[in-house]
């Protein structure tokens, strides 16, 4: 999958006028946003929760090749093999060999983000093999052809009927009066279909939300059971995650799922968290005869020395994303690539270069939610500050935005003057907006009002009162 982030603001524009897509987000708020405070509400420890999970992150990303080597060690004695990809092109090559190997036909898929980020899909389709989705939601992008808009929530772009008008139109084999009117049974329908792949499949790709270096296991946390079918039915199990996925100890592992599900879908635990331990042993009754684990780099080393290494300790809960107003407006899709919202508009230029991508860190409003409600605590928007910095280096942005950034500097560093215009251009607004409140158009102000209205300035300014305060105050 290329990134796309160039075309962000066309991108966003046809997003913001699709009504389909604004309906579909318009559940953000009511859904995964007040499940999340609810949670949080129900855990008197979570602020604490969040420094614990921020240090441990912390510590094993400053002994990261310690901890790697302790879990090729223990993955390895338990009966795993695994295989170090420092690109994505090495990461593709490493698991359609595996596949070729087995001579694979079927392979399931549970939820990964890496295998969005190396387009594993595409690569393994063109090798002649049938990849199958077997998270719902992943299942849905597929058969429309896209990708996912969010990082735990695919399909979050959908809405119901456009889900059952994609079913009677591919599952041609089932009854044409079957009832699709509610989630359960579009549900259950998908699980009909889904069997049989998972009865079927060779091999069973799965990602990893956490890599324990203490066991060599891997762990999964799904909602659905998928990820334990997709690893568990299949001859051959494949694993495949990213560096920063190691922790140190199961316990280790355990405080941060108090933060992961709580985080995500407002869950005091999702329904499915499996841990996996090598291939099956002659006492397991099910399980993979085979079981790998493919570690990618993909340049987060390269990250590792920098400023942006906070971002490694993203734990892809989604909740940066769900609060975001920007996300909230234009979805996942308009970002361009893997990873969108706040923590791709961070992580999406560390991986392909500020250069390529220099449309995202811009695409805030810098509101700071993002890292209100990030568990990890990883400070999003001074990271987005450090990309519009270095992009402002490269020459970036346009000439016209640079003169103007250029003109308001001027301006600001002449604080009698400063406050002296913006009282005129205040009063000059309110005067011209008095009768309708609010404009709906005003020079150099499009972007803005182009999709809602502009208010009327309305009384005195914040310096104004704040100098009447002054003046009032006892001394």
């Amino acid at each position: 999958m290329q990134p796309t982030t160039q075309s962000f603001k066309q991108n966003a524009r046809v997003a913001l006028s699709d009504a389909q897509l604004q309906r579909a987000l318009a559940g953000l708020p009511t859904g995964l946003v007040a499940n999340r405070a609810a949670a949080r509400a129900r855990l008197p420890e979570f602020e604490d929760l969040r420094d614990i999970g921020r240090d441990i992150k912390d510590h094993t990303l400053a002994h990261l090749d310690l901890y790697l080597e302790e879990y090729e060690r223990n993955a390895t004695a338990a009966g795993a093999k695994v295989h170090w990809a420092a690109t994505a092109a090495e990461a593709r090559d490493i698991i359609l060999r595996i596949c070729r190997e087995v001579n694979a036909k079927i392979v399931t898929k549970g939820k990964s983000m890496i295998s969005e980020e190396i387009g594993l899909n595409d690569e393994l389709q063109s090798a002649g093999m049938e990849v199958v989705e077997t998270d719902l939601g992943e299942y849905l992008v597929q058969i429309r052809g896209e990708t996912p808009s969010h990082i735990i929530a695919p399909a979050i772009h959908l809405t119901q009927d456009q889900v059952e008008a994609d079913f009677r139109r591919l599952h041609t084999k089932l009854p044409k009066d079957r009832v699709l009117t509610d989630p359960a049974q579009l549900v259950g329908e998908a699980r009909q279909v889904l069997r049989e792949k998972f009865v079927a499949a060779d091999v069973g790709i799965t990602g990893a939300n956490f890599l324990i270096a203490e066991t060599g296991s891997s762990v999964i946390v799904t909602n659905e059971g998928n990820g334990d079918l997709t690893q568990s039915l299949a001859r051959v199990h494949i694993a495949l995650a990213s560096i920063e996925k190691i922790v140190p100890t199961r316990e280790d592992v355990c405080s941060i799922l108090r933060l992961l599900a709580r985080s995500a879908t407002g869950q005091e635990f999702s329904t499915y968290t499996t841990f996996s331990t090598g291939p099956r042993r002659p006492e397991d009754p099910d399980g993979p005869e085979a079981y790998h684990v493919v570690i990618l780099d993909n340049g987060r080393s390269e990250m590792l020395g920098t400023a942006f290494r906070e971002v490694l300790r993203c734990i892809r809960c989604g909740a940066c994303m769900n609060h975001c107003p920007v996300y909230g407006a234009i979805g996942g899709h308009a970002y361009g690539w893997v990873y969108p919202g706040p923590i791709g508009s961070v992580l999406t230029p560390s991986l392909i270069g500020v250069r390529d991508a220099a449309d995202l860190p811009n695409a805030s409003t810098f509101c700071g939610r993002c890292e209100e409600v990030c568990p990890m605590k990883i400070p999003l928007t001074k990271l987005m500050r450090h990309h519009r910095e270095a992009e402002f280096e490269l020459g970036g942005p346009s000439a016209r935005y640079r003169l103007g950034l250029k003109a308001w500097a001027w301006l600001a560093r002449r604080p009698r003057l400063y406050h002296t215009t913006m009282r005129l251009v205040a009063a000059v607004l309110g005067g011209l907006g008095r009768r309708r409140g609010a404009f709906r158009s005003l020079p150099f102000a499009g972007g803005w009002t182009r999709h809602r209205d502009f208010p009327a300035p309305q009384g005195r300014t914040f310096q104004q009162l704040w100098a009447e305060h002054k003046a009032g105050a006892p001394r």
